[in-house]
């Protein structure tokens, strides 16, 4: 019986089986709860004191930054950044001193620091992210179907099969995990065979010698390697 937990999984395996454009069903996966932690902190969770209280500590990363920017509720975020650089104010204060010592402060560089470091909305989605992987595990353990939907995937970005490959290994027994990495090798192995060709074949169209050839299927090829090689997690900004 399917649960709760197990429902955007699903979802995102079928998608992607079904059209390989959406491409990783673990990046699918991540941009989901990028929109969901988005909409929230903008939204309902904007004015709540527990929530205030982790944006103020934490703050937001340069991405996360920027992709609230552009949606179209500027007034949660205005009021976001007014708690948090009031917070700040009072954290930084303590610099002031080291202009009649001549000396800097720890404080205010170990908070700067901690902030560089930080980002409310990456936090969340790394937890519920994490507990998205186990999930995808769980499912090849315990799920013939499931099992069948990921030779089905187009392909896994490096950074994930990394992640399913290491998930795999703290739950699954010898045997079982022997079969989730020859399926999951075999999608990245044949995808990334696939990948080189389009990428050799970009490269020769430069080549007058292959002017008048087709481009195949390598137009977009370096475009998808990046997407391979380093994940694609954050979808275009959406201007509102």
């Amino acid at each position: 019986m399917e649960q709760i937990y197990t429902i955007p999984v699903n979802e995102a395996f079928d998608a992607s089986a079904a059209d390989h454009a959406c491409g990783c069903p673990m990046c699918a996966l991540y941009r989901k709860l990028e929109e969901n932690e988005l909409d929230l902190i903008l939204g309902a969770s904007m004015m709540e004191p527990d929530v205030r209280i982790q944006t103020n500590e934490e703050g937001f990363c340069r991405t996360h930054y920027d992709m609230m920017f552009v949606r179209k509720n500027r007034l949660g975020m205005a009021l976001t950044l007014e708690s948090h650089l009031k917070e700040l104010q009072n954290d930084l204060k303590a610099g002031l001193l080291g202009t009649v010592i001549g000396k800097a402060e720890t404080r205010p560089v170990k908070r700067i620091k901690a902030l560089e470091n930080s980002c409310y909305v990456c936090r969340r989605i790394d937890f519920h992210f994490q507990h998205m992987a186990q999930t995808v595990v769980y499912l090849f353990e315990t799920d013939e179907n499931f099992r069948k939907k990921i030779p089905a995937q187009p392909y896994f970005c490096l950074p994930h099969y990394r992640l399913l490959l290491e998930r795999g290994n703290a739950r699954l027994g010898k045997k079982q995990m022997a079969e989730f990495t020859e399926v999951l090798g075999d999608v990245t192995r044949n995808y990334l065979s696939t990948l080189t060709e389009d990428i050799s074949w970009f490269c020769k169209k430069f080549d007058y010698r292959y002017d008048k050839e087709p481009w195949k299927n390598s137009k977009d090829s370096v475009e998808r390697a990046i997407k391979f090689l380093r994940a694609d997690l954050h979808g275009a900004p959406d201007k509102k």
